[in-house]
């Protein structure tokens, strides 16, 4: 999914009652009184909208029914338990099935793909796998009215100033004529159509490629516009045509562990002299500047990651899915698996151990900022210092033996 960010500002109706009421069957229920300040807030924000040139007309037909839904209420405030290990997630990201799907769709729309890769200079299966990834190639697009699941994170106040900003693009998208209300459906955080655009990314780089006037991203029948407008997105980012995401490579026995960081970038030419060299043994081609990217630690599959690999994280900030987005495109043009295998097995932290595991690095005097949970940069470092001080491989890994060296270890 699409993240690009925009400020506006709005008047709200704070509001301190819990959302939910208890229903008589164990399931959530969204309160009167709750209902009330909804319906209020939306008045409100109607003159945010009108003061921005929207018509009252437009406003009205897209509010039309419009509800406080649960389910985002739900989904938004939902945090995920358990972590998915890599090879979890490349295996149903990179599935038999979606590898076959794009295949098969590779080839149901090999004319439009190679137009759209000529025109925009991305490659047709780097497309094709963000659709795979992202709504399964259209078939599942989202069944959320995009109207009632912005204005509903927009109330809920934990994403209001994301959900105001989103909903004003969306009803703009509606004005223009690209989408009526009714068929502006997609997730519960806002995505739309076949490669899930947020409104405000939409607006930016939504193409409308067929030539018919709207950007339809939604078109079941035809994905061209929203396979056009990924590229665009991708083009925009700097995507450079022909080059690979990332390989796998084979580490020296005195790699130096500290160097495996997508901050630290080098030439093909100076990681061979450092002793890396591909699966086949052979020198690092030169695809420009890369990182040593080691997903599963020192343990597991060792790659380089170019250019491409970033591009591909500013549709989605996540490592694992570029990661996905790579190698599902490799897949789908007959690449193989991975050389090595995953050290699959026990040891993903759940959300609470991340936490505690922050909090254990702050205690021993590493700074990780925020214990929040998400194990990002200022984390990483932390875990290589803490690894480095008690003969650890410094890989950055988090995992429970790491939890467990943390807990045993005197402060």
């Amino acid at each position: 999914m699409i993240k690009t960010i925009m400020v506006l500002t709005s008047s709200i109706i704070a509001f301190s009652m819990p959302l939910f009421a208890e229903g008589t069957d164990n399931t959530q229920t969204i309160s009167v009184q709750t209902e009330k300040l909804f319906k209020q807030w939306i008045n409100s924000f109607k003159k945010d909208a009108i003061s921005n040139g929207i018509t009252n007309t437009i406003f009205d037909t897209a509010f039309k029914n419009i509800q406080l839904n649960s389910r985002v209420i739900k989904a938004d405030n939902k945090q995920a338990e358990f972590s998915r290990e890599i090879w979890d997630y490349l295996d149903t990201a990179t599935s038999p099935k979606r590898i076959t799907n794009g295949k098969e769709n590779f080839s149901n729309y090999l004319n439009t793909l190679r137009e759209i890769e000529f025109k925009y200079g991305v490659d047709a299966e780097v497309i094709l796998a963000i659709w795979g990834l992202e709504s399964s190639y259209g078939k599942r697009m989202g069944d959320i009215n995009i109207i009632e699941a912005l204005a509903t994170l927009a109330f809920d106040g934990r994403r209001e100033t994301f959900g105001k900003q989103q909903l004003l693009e969306a009803l703009k998208i509606i004005q223009r004529g690209d989408i009526t209300p009714d068929k502006m459906m997609g997730s519960w955080a806002g995505a739309m159509g076949h490669t899930q655009f947020i409104p405000t990314s939409y607006q930016a780089y939504a193409q409308d490629f067929t030539g018919d006037g709207k950007r339809d991203v939604w078109d079941p029948s035809d994905p061209s516009d929203a396979l056009a407008s990924t590229a665009n997105y991708l083009a925009e980012f700097g995507w450079v045509n022909n080059q690979p995401w990332g390989i796998e490579v084979k580490l020296p026995e005195n790699f130096n562990y500290r160097n495996a960081d997508l901050e630290v970038k080098a030439t093909p030419a100076r990681w061979s002299e450092l002793g890396l060299k591909t699966i086949s043994e052979g020198p690092i081609p030169n695809y420009g500047e890369g990182s040593v990217f080691l997903p599963a630690g020192a343990k597991g599959p060792a790659f380089i990651v170019f250019k491409n690999f970033f591009v591909i994280k500013r549709y989605n900030n996540a490592n694992s899915y570029a990661m996905a987005v790579g190698h599902l495109a490799d897949r789908i043009m007959g690449g193989n698996s991975f050389f090595n295998e995953w050290p699959r097995g026990p040891g993903a932290l759940k959300f609470k151990e991340k936490v505690e595991l922050q909090e254990l690095l702050s205690k021993h005097g590493y700074d990780v900022g925020e214990a929040d949970g998400i194990i990002g940069p200022n984390s990483i470092s932390a875990i290589r210092k803490f690894q480095t001080s008690v003969g650890l491989i410094p890989d950055g890994m988090s995992n429970k033996d790491l939890l467990l060296k943390l807990k045993e270890s005197k402060k």
